[in-house]
């Protein structure tokens, strides 16, 4: 199928769903999202690559800004937040807490209405404290909410949850369209083995999300999604219960073993990913609420001392050997911890990960165009005439002068 063809295709099925409640809404968590507004998402960042690989410009805001909040470091989503800011039209501007008036004593409510003034779109990640994040970027948006209702803010800008310590939506949804498209299709994932597990790090305090995120995600597509951990680094029960709830509507299944090699089983797509238990995390948060050095320094050192007890949790070559034919699409949201490259010992074989390179890199293309379609869902009401009329208006993205 040419691409104008598969362009008028996709803008079909996104008429057909229903995403009137994303309209002038945030995106927190996954499974917060009907299945019609899971797959608008899908479909909305397929046509706007689409578009744009046919040198259309999808720019949709002629001005306007995009705040980006990062409590965390990051690569991947902080450029991919800023790559799809500015494809559809908006500049960014990162809020840097440490020069802000935060450590002053601003509110939330107020530094939130003060970044806001020309915002559309504020996008946080917030990852590293259980019970912090989430609530946190809900602060953030009853803020602005406010703003705009008591007129201080001509608009409400809308919030992206860039990773919470609850869920990884923008990464998780990137994964699953990734799949999508190596599967040739979403009705192709039904009946799919995906084997969530955890591998082993040299590093402390990973974040719970992307696992979370990814068994609150793959569960509503069917999918045999097995979740694999040693004894001790379980993830929020209440994500637990939502990925249960979510296979049995689904039609799929969800598994928690403390086998990794149960998980490997047949498995067609492996995401060995290390994270750090629920327990310790809780732990961490409370020694930083109570400034306690020596009780964090101590709680990393009995971290790393538990994870190296688990290093033959790794995504080798003879695991791989265990998947459906020995070739499970292998996944992670990246950096992965590379045994002999980034590290003595790691998540991965180097022979693996080399392998899978170019998908892995493919896998991560999709956040700029996932994290666009969430903006540009929660910015327009009908989002199929918005991509039409960027098709029909057809502006050059770059000059073509031999036209």
């Amino acid at each position: 199928m040419d691409k104008k063809k598969a362009f008028e295709e996709l803008v079909k099925e996104i008429k057909g769903l229903k995403t009137d409640d994303m309209y002038l809404n945030d995106f927190f968590l996954t499974w917060e999202k009907s299945d019609d507004e899971l797959k608008a998402v899908w479909d909305v960042a397929d046509a706007l690559r689409n578009l744009r690989e046919r040198n259309i410009s999808t720019k949709v805001f002629d001005s306007g800004l995009g705040i980006s909040l990062f409590r965390d470091n990051s690569t991947r989503t902080r450029f991919s937040f800023a790559s799809a800011c500015n494809l559809l039209g908006l500049e960014v501007q990162d809020l840097d807490e440490g020069k802000s008036q935060v450590a002053h004593g601003e509110t939330v409510r107020e530094t939130a209405n003060m970044i806001s003034f020309m915002a559309d779109v504020i996008g946080i990640r917030d990852d590293m404290y259980i019970g912090k994040g989430n609530a946190y970027m809900h602060e953030v948006a009853e803020a602005v909410e406010a703003g705009n209702k008591d007129g201080v803010l001509e608009q409400r800008p809308t919030l992206v949850n860039l990773q919470c310590d609850i869920d990884h939506p923008t990464q998780c949804m990137a994964d699953a369209l990734h799949v999508i498209h190596e599967l040739g299709g979403i009705e192709n994932l039904k009946g799919k083995k995906l084997a969530m597990t955890w591998a082993y790090s040299p590093s402390y305090g990973k974040p719970l999300s992307v696992p979370q995120g990814v068994i609150g995600l793959f569960t509503r597509l069917g999918m045999e999604v097995v979740l694999a951990h040693p004894e001790g680094y379980d993830v929020m029960g209440d994500v637990v219960d939502v990925a249960k709830k979510n296979a049995k509507e689904s039609g799929g299944s969800f598994k928690v073993t403390n086998d990794m090699k149960e998980a490997f089983k047949d498995a067609d797509i492996v995401y060995p990913k290390s994270w750090a238990p629920f327990a310790a995390m809780e732990k961490r948060t409370n020694l930083y609420g109570e400034g306690d050095t020596e009780g964090i320094k101590a709680l990393e050192k009995e971290l790393l001392a538990q994870n190296a007890q688990h290093k033959d949790w790794a995504c080798t070559e003879e695991m791989m050997k265990l998947t459906k034919g020995g070739k499970a699409l292998y996944m992670h949201c990246l950096p992965a911890d590379i045994t002999g490259v980034s590290c003595k010992e790691g998540e991965v074989d180097a022979s693996v990960f080399d392998r899978y390179r170019d998908p892995l890199y493919k896998e991560a293309s999709f956040k700029p165009y996932v994290i666009a379609a969430m903006i540009l869902l929660e910015k327009f009401k009908n989002p199929a005439k918005v991509l039409e009329e960027l098709e029909k208006r057809g502006q050059d993205r770059i000059m073509d002068i031999e036209k």
